[in-house]
């Protein structure tokens, strides 16, 4: 991986690997540590490689907001700091909209003190008794030893913390699938959320098809959602334990929803308005291991640094191909991503350790590109891949979150429907604002620049229903009987007033379409 990931974070980087969380440490059973800008390690007998002294492992200080917490230990608390302790885990919680890291043997200021096996096991526990108090679930994601001025083995431990918003069903996050046409973008997908590898013929990808001719051609021509949820443990919920989209909205307690977009060049326009109306928290590039960097490739990863959108890239069918043409297709993406126009800092994930630091140094820097090579047939390295995408935190802070909601309700319409028995339905983003089951709202505008009433009967989320939708979430609402004629697909929305809307959308010629507050 390359060196500059340290020097965006301030750590040390791995010999051959990327960027430990806390620089110099080694992973549980690995030999040998990595020192930061000093000398390295101990020898066995005691004494310091040059005579010199170790520097010390550390972390960035503790930030104040965030949902990274660091403790040294939490060994038998008394019932006063206990109430505080869980206060703190609440705080982070809800800076992290339900998810928490927290990093145990280490101190404020980010040194890496470590704890011995009876003081980790205690902290632990009290963990535990932490998160159960509110309602969460604690997964351990790696122990990591501290190599430090000790005879006595000491580590530090890094854990997960989640739990669903009282205010909210799960945690959603939106990634939109890139890449060149029969990269595998579909495959890959139907093989996350069906649970089943491919067959090598593209079997996997038949159930995300929404056209004969997409199933005949083996090519999307349409924008197609696919969910993948894992639960308050981590694991994965998809349909090989669920048979419909509610059960695993109602298993899951994060939601992944992939946006599958195509990759024809013929398609481009459908692509470009896949990542501009539906507000991707990030993106998938998908690049063919055999092919490498070919097609509208370029195109794809142009549009993502152009609407500023992060994204991390998967190099698929590595089945097909030898290691030397693996390898070369990585050193050519490596190439491509350190170019003036990207500027982008790639890192190879090898291991589960690699996914870990992969998806929250993803979240801290968008300069950080982590680059997955895996296969849709063998599933080779998919764990990899669900390890990272059930790790990686939401890309907005609370604090945005909060800023939105507070604003005028708009609500951006994508796709127009009329539904038997249910009336016209409209398919979109609320850019901001909190839209409820009943809300009278106000659509337009019209040709001649009038705005029409309406009400919101029912809003379902990912085929389940829902009660309340908050702003950057997506969703369908039901509004009866209103004239589907008088609705059209539009890219952005705007305030509350008729007259304080622009006459067209600055994307196109069209007048923009809007649901907003009456």
């Amino acid at each position: 991986m390359d060196s500059r990931v340290s020097e965006l974070f301030g750590g040390c980087c791995r010999p051959g690997g990327g960027p430990a969380v806390g620089g110099a440490l080694k992973a549980k059973g690995a030999g040998g540590s990595s020192g930061c800008g000093g000398p390295k390690g101990k020898k066995k007998n005691g004494r310091n490689r040059g005579g010199k002294a170790n520097n010390p492992p550390y972390l960035p200080p503790e930030a104040e907001d965030g949902n990274i917490e660091y403790k040294l230990k939490l060994v038998n608390p008394s019932q006063y700091r206990f109430e505080h302790l869980v206060t703190q885990m609440k705080w982070r919680l809800q800076e992290g909209r339900g998810e928490a890291v927290y990093q145990i043997g280490v101190e404020d200021n980010g040194l890496l003190v470590g704890l011995a096996e009876e003081e980790m096991r205690a902290s632990l526990k009290t963990l535990h008794r932490m998160a159960e108090k509110v309602g969460a679930d604690i997964t351990v994601l790696r122990e990591r030893e501290v190599d430090y001025d000790s005879d006595t083995p000491r580590k530090i431990t890094e854990v997960l913390v989640r739990k669903v918003p009282d205010n909210q069903q799960f945690l959603d996050l939106r990634v939109a699938v890139l890449g060149n046409v029969d990269s595998g973008k579909s495959t890959l997908l139907g093989v996350l959320t069906q649970g089943e590898l491919d067959n090598g013929r593209g079997r996997a990808r038949l159930n995300l098809f929404r056209h004969l001719h997409e199933i005949q051609s083996g090519r999307t021509s349409s924008i197609s959602f696919e969910i993948l949820g894992f639960n308050s443990k981590g694991e994965v919920v998809n349909y090989s334990d669920s048979r419909t989209a509610e059960e695993i909205c109602e298993s899951s307690s994060k939601m992944i929803t992939f946006i599958d977009l195509a990759g024809h060049h013929k398609y481009l326009h459908t692509t470009i308005f896949g990542l501009t109306s539906y507000c991707p928290d990030c993106a998938l590039l998908l690049v063919s291991a055999n092919t490498g960097i070919a097609g509208t490739t370029r195109e794809h990863l142009g549009l993502a640094l152009a609407l500023k959108v992060p994204f991390f890239i998967v190099v698929s069918k590595v089945d097909l191909c030898a290691k030397t043409t693996v390898e070369r297709t990585v050193r050519q993406l490596e190439r491509v991503l350190k170019q003036p126009g990207c500027h982008k800092v790639p890192m190879l994930v090898t291991s589960e350790d690699d996914a870990v630091t992969a998806a929250q140094q993803f979240a801290q820097s968008p300069n950080v590109t982590p680059i997955f090579t895996l296969s849709s047939v063998s599933g080779e390295s998919l764990d990899l891949l669900k390890v990272f995408l059930n790790i990686l935190p939401p890309l907005t802070n609370s604090k945005e979150q909060e800023e939105l909601m507070q604003q005028l309700t708009e609500f951006q319409v994508d796709e127009i429907y009329t539904v038997p028995e249910v009336g016209t339905v409209v398919g979109g983003t609320l850019s901001s604002g909190i839209c409820r089951e009943g809300d009278q709202l106000v659509v337009g505008p019209t040709d001649d620049g009038c705005f029409l009433e309406l009400r919101v009967c029912s809003i379902q989320r990912n085929r389940s229903a829902c009660r309340v939708l908050r702003a950057g979430q997506a969703a369908t609402l039901a509004l009866g009987d209103f004239d589907r004629a008088l609705l059209r697909k539009v890219r952005w929305v705007g305030g509350r007033k008729a007259q304080n809307f622009p006459t067209n959308c600055g994307v196109c010629s069209c007048a923009p379409h809007m649901v907003s507050e009456a």
